[in-house]
């Protein structure tokens, strides 16, 4: 083979393969402005995610649950930055965070993407064993995905 092909292959090899594959919604990330505005725009009205949160609290122990439903008859595509899709995190009365259940844990640093089908409900669930005073707590669960982002807060108490 000529040696004048073999570097200008390597090279286009080299960038084709740094480049990857990419997702529907990374393709779609690179549309122009005008049309990704839009785009979000019809997410909204046609994909929104519903989310319950509930905790429950026993002896030295809590109990998390998160779920989110997808209400529509289309699937819809969620996009994580990380292996972590979601998180627990405990506030106490004056908003300092006495508990993270993420904290200390490793997530592989790949993008990942999920897909929650037409009527799917998706549970997120933890246990944690806690050594927490009494007194008044927010519990604070969250959906780590760009695209679909949730929050939700519970109250709870300790005695």
């Amino acid at each position: 083979m000529d040696s004048r092909l073999l570097i200008p292959l390597l090279l286009a090899g080299a960038v084709a393969l740094a480049c990857g594959s990419r997702t529907h919604s990374e393709a779609a990330a690179t549309v122009a402005p005008a049309a990704r505005t839009v785009q979000r725009a019809e997410k909204r009205s046609t994909g929104e995610i519903r989310s319950a949160f509930a905790v429950s609290a026993a002896d030295n122990a809590l109990h998390f649950a998160l779920n989110v439903t997808n209400p529509g008859k289309k699937h819809i595509e969620l996009t994580f930055p990380s292996g972590q899709e979601y998180d627990f995190t405990v506030r106490d009365s004056a908003g300092r965070e006495v508990y993270r259940w993420g904290k200390g844990r490793m997530f592989t640093q790949s993008l990942q993407n999920k897909v929650l089908d037409g009527g799917e409900t998706k549970k997120f669930e933890e246990h944690a064993a806690t050594t927490l005073p009494p007194g008044s707590y927010v519990a604070i669960a969250t959906l780590r995905s760009s695209n679909y982002p949730v929050q939700e807060r519970v109250a709870f108490e300790l005695r």
